[in-house]
């Protein structure tokens, strides 16, 4: 066998379904876990999405299954999606060893995957919701898998399921070998691996290598009212294949799929409010390649393991660091080339550095497009097409009926101008920021008060008392008149973001998260129940 896992030493049955998988060389990750996990110790890995995770975790453990007919690995993903993705591929790396994997999660019946288990699955990939309330009801009996994996705990604690985890922990055995992956380490990930680890060794990824090398981070300054001219500029001008466009609030992905759809792209929204078979069916379109763009919410995507992603748009910045590392770690995988874009408007441009500062990462400041730098780039595009076109046997005899009453030259030239009218570029000339505006905004982003009552209302504190410019300050401006964006508290609408309060109003909608209760539907129900 020619790769190079078998440096290893890891079984022949899984390096067979490692060769059968097309693995040729183990990731920076599969280095350094394998053989630590080999060696029966606890991990705290840190690794950016699309590194190979699964393989780090999944390869070693199966490779010391001891096939004694009960669970020997238990996997704990947070969303529903990440635990059938992580599911096929364990299935797919062990199959040359007959390893069976049962997927656990809320929305399906858990009579069945009750039943799967007791059949004899060595690999249990579960949310903690459903994993949890089968724990605790005892309908999981006899269950003391040996080896332990936390995969995306720090989405697992950005969505709440801190406690949940705990909890999970104290019907697991003492006698276990804990893993656990994270692609940030913020401090309570730490604390958790202090109580639910045993002297662990960590694997962590430099600074500077917090974002993955392969993708080619960009951003462009807009006025607001220009995001959706913007975005579908953006997506003209590009080579994309596949791209997801992440969106802060689901009002927003479904009126920009509906735009989208409208100029003739294949694209889909995804978010919390969707059926569970709604969203499955999305994903595998979007996996099969029947959509080009999935227009996204960030509580909806967590997880999604889509390897042939060329290009990511934030259409909004995200709200954090972590965030903006989780979304443009949906492209650049696998040893692909990938993109990150984002959009920021001169009120956000603050935001933007602080984003760019903690994670360590380029950032290259780019123009969006004019009109006709787009026409000129589908002309070129249309031209090698025509070069390259193979010529059917019915082209010859439309043809001839065509040259009866039209010379070939013309034929030509209206066949031509028909393709370019079918390529539908629209929209206004010019969009974003000029040059010269961008270069006084990286000279005010320096300054402590930053851009004070400069038409657009400053960054900290301009025009407090009375308005704020027409963009209404970020921080501190328009005290007297509604707070920052767009009227009343923190962002758009009172509170902090979005909907009233800051934790018990966050995001869109009055509950935590997209829509009311804890997450993506309501209370405690929304979870993965």
């Amino acid at each position: 066998m020619s790769n190079n896992f078998e440096q290893f030493g890891l079984s022949e049955n899984i390096l067979a379904g490692v060769e059968k998988a097309g693995f040729k060389e183990p990731s920076p990750i599969q280095k350094e876990a394998i053989p630590v996990v080999l060696g029966g110790k606890d991990i705290v890995a840190q690794a950016h999405t699309g590194t190979g995770k699964t393989a780090a975790f999944g390869l070693p453990t199966m490779s010391m299954l001891e096939n004694n007919c009960g669970v020997e690995i238990l996997i704990i993903a947070p969303t529903r999606e990440l635990a059938n993705q992580v599911s096929d591929e364990m299935f797919r790396l062990g199959s040359s060893a007959g390893v069976r994997t049962v997927t656990v999660y809320g929305g399906m019946s858990s009579r069945r995957q009750i039943d799967l288990i007791s059949r004899g699955s060595q690999v249990v990939v579960a949310t903690p919701g459903r994993l949890l309330d089968l724990l605790q009801s005892g309908r999981l009996q006899d269950f003391n898998p040996r080896f332990v994996v936390l995969d995306e705990a720090d989405e697992m604690l950005d969505m709440g399921f801190l406690e949940d985890i705990q909890e999970i922990f104290k019907f697991l055995p003492a006698e276990r070998q804990t893993l656990l992956f994270s692609a940030t380490m913020p401090p309570p990930i730490k604390k958790l691996a202090e109580r639910i680890l045993f002297n662990p060794e960590f694997i962590q990824i430099k600074g500077d290598e917090t974002t993955n090398k392969d993708i080619d981070q960009k951003y462009y300054v807009i006025e607001e009212r220009e995001r959706e001219d913007a975005v579908i500029r953006l997506i003209d001008s590009s080579d994309q294949i596949k791209s997801i466009i992440f969106c802060r609030k689901k009002i927003e992905v479904d009126q920009l799929a509906t735009t989208l759809v409208s100029h003739g792209y294949l694209a889909k929204g995804l978010h919390g409010d969707m059926e569970q078979r709604q969203r499955e069916e999305v994903i595998k379109s979007f996996r099969g390649g029947r959509i080009e763009i999935l227009i996204a919410t960030d509580v909806a995507a967590r997880g999604l393991d889509v390897n042939d992603v060329t290009h990511v748009y934030n259409y909004h910045i995200p709200f954090d660091p972590e965030s903006y590392v989780h979304r443009i770690g949906r492209t650049g995988r696998a040893g692909k080339k990938g993109e990150a874009i984002t959009l920021v408007t001169p009120l956000e441009f603050r935001e933007l550095q602080r984003i760019r500062k903690n994670v360590g990462a380029t950032l290259q400041h780019c123009v969006i497009p004019s009109l006709m730098d787009v026409k000129r780039k589908h002309s070129d595009k249309l031209i090698g097409e025509i070069q390259s076109q193979h010529i059917h046997d019915e082209a010859s005899e439309v043809l001839k009926a065509l040259e009866e009453e039209t010379d070939i030259s013309t034929i030509a030239y209206k066949l031509v101008s028909k393709l370019i009218e079918m390529q539908k570029v629209k929209g206004p000339d010019n969009i974003g920021v000029s040059l010269d505006r961008h270069e006084e905004l990286l000279k005010n982003a320096d300054r402590p008060g930053g851009n004070r009552g400069r038409g657009r209302g400053g960054y900290r504190g301009g025009n407090r008392n009375g308005g704020g410019g027409s963009g209404g300050g970020y921080r501190g401006g328009n005290r007297n008149g509604g707070g920052n964006r767009n009227g009343g508290g923190n962002r758009e609408g009172g509170g902090n973001r979005e909907g009233g309060g800051y934790r018990g109003g966050n995001r869109s909608g009055g509950g935590n998260r997209e829509g009311g209760g804890n997450r993506d539907g309501g209370g405690r129900g929304g979870r993965d129940y």
